[in-house]
């Protein structure tokens, strides 16, 4: 009861700021819980908990040599925290700088250029999913990838399926990357992404799939992908990888990505003319 007593009276000192203090550090907490879970630095974080336990523990039975190494060691902790954390950190922040509320198109970007590219794309991804030829495209959105296009090569075109089907044409010498497309243009090709660490993908995924992936856990851009084993098509977003499309999926997901008005109506005007030139 003395104990009870003696929480209650500092709960009634609380304010409101010290609630949204205690809360704000909680879901700091459990993020990085949250982030460094089935990975080897929580095997790394399990180790200093301990050494902290063995310090204490070191003070109070007079342990003085154990006590001034650990205490001497832990004075670097918080620079070797950044070193071994380095990955996970720079992941964190990552997602913190994460911005998804922009499409991959200029705010000025005509409509009519948006369901042109869409077309293009659609039509392509469809001929190489019969054909079963791999590719990978990626959507630039509000994240720049300009690092990732430097590992490529410039192309700047109008984009059109003819071209997207001869960049992943296998004897091409740029049909193993990724294809850059900003604002409406295939702006490079022949990319390196990275690959997700993801360990939860199926094992069945490939290369493409996983760079996928990788590409849209880093930045908010969307990425497509066409299997070259089954000629399956896939999207990334988010981290998230939806897979055997159909071509008129793989056009309503584009539309509700990147046409804000009317996505169903301009959805039955570009699949009529899909429809069209696919006869």
């Amino acid at each position: 009861m003395d104990l009870l007593n003696f929480v209650w009276q500092y709960l009634k000192l609380a304010t409101l700021t010290d609630v949204l203090d205690i809360l704000i550090v909680a879901y700091l907490l459990y993020r990085v819980v949250k982030l460094i879970r089935d990975t080897s630095a929580e095997r790394l974080l399990k180790g200093i908990v301990f050494l902290l336990i063995v310090m204490q523990v070191s003070e109070w039975l007079n342990l003085n040599v154990i006590n001034f190494i650990l205490q001497n060691m832990m004075q670097l902790g918080f620079l070797a925290i950044v070193i071994v954390f380095q990955p996970e950190l720079r992941k964190m922040l990552e997602q913190v700088g994460k911005n998804r509320f922009s499409a991959f198109f200029d705010h000025g970007s005509d409509q009519s250029e948006i369901q042109k590219c869409i077309i293009h794309t659609v039509e392509a991804c469809s001929s190489m999913s019969w054909s079963k030829i791999g590719a990978l495209i990626v959507f630039e959105r509000k994240d720049k990838l300009g690092d990732i296009i430097k590992t490529g090569t410039i192309v700047d075109a109008e984009i059109s399926s003819e071209i997207i089907k001869n960049i992943f044409y296998p004897k091409a010498p740029l049909h193993d990357g990724a294809m850059i497309v900003r604002s409406g243009r295939i702006i490079a090709a022949g990319c390196v992404l990275p690959l997700s660490d993801n360990p939860n993908l199926s094992r069945d995924l490939g290369t493409r799939h996983r760079a996928a992936v990788g590409m849209s856990e880093r930045t908010d851009s969307l990425c497509v992908v066409v299997s070259e084993e089954t000629g399956s098509i896939s999207v990334a977003s988010g981290g998230m990888l939806k897979r055997h499309l159909a071509p008129e999926t793989l056009e309503k997901l584009l539309l509700k990505e990147f046409i804000s008005e009317n996505p169903e109506k301009a959805q039955n005007n570009i699949f009529t003319v899909w429809k069209g030139k696919s006869k």
